[in-house]
């Protein structure tokens, strides 16, 4: 018995790459929140969540595998990558049992709910994995600029549809698995329709705090205000994933903190951090300001870097380190979660003196729609080396040292 399932194993193998080209001519079906709100709301059907996502999630799957192949040999074939890539296709080969199942078997609903939470389980290590798999390639082949602009393009389109990927499966887990959250009864799945921002901002801050405390022996105070233009005088709230909104202030009263400690080494006492939420018609926008001495404008864009920013955990016990930094791709996957329903994550430096980091989400629920990377000749073209000379003179990444200029003259 044990034999038999051995060899439909390896056929099943052996036929991924014919699903993976079959579910990757079909383009994801993007929803927006609203979709997802009024389908956990009024419509939850089990049969009808069932039915679709069978089919959307080996189509997302099998778009990003897809790319997975055009990065270069090298970085693919790296342990870390490889074991990455067998993991997708395990979590492809588990859908395609349910292709042929009927929506009224109640033991194939339950099975698919089984299914999906062993595919996010099997995924939860994805990004440190993936990130291991860049260190390995590196400190092997070292870095070149046509692979830094791949991997970046890739991991932005890999993370992105892992999210979303997580999104739908969580809220097939949530809405059917018969159990509410006591702390957030009224929430849809992961969704809360009346999503206070002020407190996630607090709880976000709350954590950071406790982290800093231990390790630096204090931590900024937090002011916050909030201008609701819409209604005055109402406790801003939207229609939003407060997990999601949690990530990304976490991440930015991280390195809001670490840099206001840093910067006001030795002083008795440390300016706050600040932060406005504003409500308009279209935008929710948070803004975290710190005094923490900002960075080079030449440095901004290196923060969103998967190639920079890939440096293996650091030990706790590590002084020679910054204890809340080096723990993952902070700031890019932040962006990500900002963009994922159209929104967007930005940061403004005053070098000398500190940094706002600005989050920009919808308002509305109907314009939160999902940002999904699809596989076509477009997203082909961008793996493609580009040969052509630079039509700007480009600088040195690094400024001149004019004293050492002025010496050899």
């Amino acid at each position: 018995m044990k034999f038999v399932r051995f060899l439909m194993k390896n056929a099943a193998l052996a036929n991924a790459p014919k699903h993976i080209e079959h579910f990757a001519k079909f383009s994801p079906s993007p929803l927006s929140m609203k979709q997802f709100l009024d389908f956990g709301s009024t419509n939850a059907c089990e049969k009808t969540s069932f039915v679709f996502l069978r089919q959307e999630l080996p189509v997302r799957l099998a778009n990003i595998m897809k790319e997975i192949n055009l990065l270069p040999d090298r970085l693919v074939s790296t342990p870390s990558v490889q074991l990455v890539q067998s993991w997708y296709i395990q979590s492809l080969l588990d859908l395609l049992e349910f292709l042929d199942k009927s929506p009224d078997d109640h033991s194939a609903l339950g099975d698919f709910t089984e299914a999906l939470v062993t595919i996010r389980n099997r995924h939860n290590d994805v990004v440190p994995t993936m990130a291991q798999g860049l260190i390995e390639y590196k400190e092997a082949f070292g870095k070149d600029p046509v692979t830094n602009q791949n991997v970046q393009y890739f991991l932005d389109r890999f993370y992105m549809s892992r999210i979303s990927i997580r999104m739908l499966i969580n809220q097939h887990t949530l809405i059917f698995n018969g159990t509410t959250n006591p702390a957030h009864p009224n929430t849809i799945g992961s969704i809360d329709p009346q999503c206070d921002v002020s407190e996630v901002v607090r709880d976000a801050y709350e954590s950071a705090k406790m982290l800093c405390d231990q390790y630096y022996l204090g931590s900024p105070e937090l002011e916050i205000e909030e201008i609701n233009a819409n209604t005055l005088r109402q406790a801003i709230r939207i229609v939003y994933v407060p997990s999601h909104l949690y990530h990304m202030l976490f991440e930015l009263f991280k390195n809001a903190m670490r840099a206001t400690i840093e910067n006001y080494e030795g002083s008795r006492s440390l300016d706050p951090i600040k932060v406005m939420v504003a409500l308009g018609g279209e935008d929710l926008t948070i803004k975290m300001s710190d005094k923490g001495g900002g960075v080079p404008l030449r440095k901004i864009e290196r923060l969103f870097s998967y190639m920079y920013s890939t440096a293996p955990t650091p030990q706790l016990n590590d002084k020679h380190r910054a204890p809340l930094a080096g723990f993952g791709y902070g700031l890019p996957i932040s962006r990500l979660y900002a963009q994922y329903f159209q929104g967007d994550l930005k940061l403004y430096s005053m070098e000398g003196y500190g940094t706002d980091a600005v989050i920009y989400l919808k308002a509305l629920s109907t314009d939160s729609i999902e940002k999904l990377p699809v596989y076509n000749k477009s997203a082909w073209r961008h793996y493609k080396v580009n040969q052509e000379a630079d039509d700007w003179c480009v600088p040195s990444k690094e400024p001149l040292d004019m004293a050492s200029l002025r010496a050899t003259k």
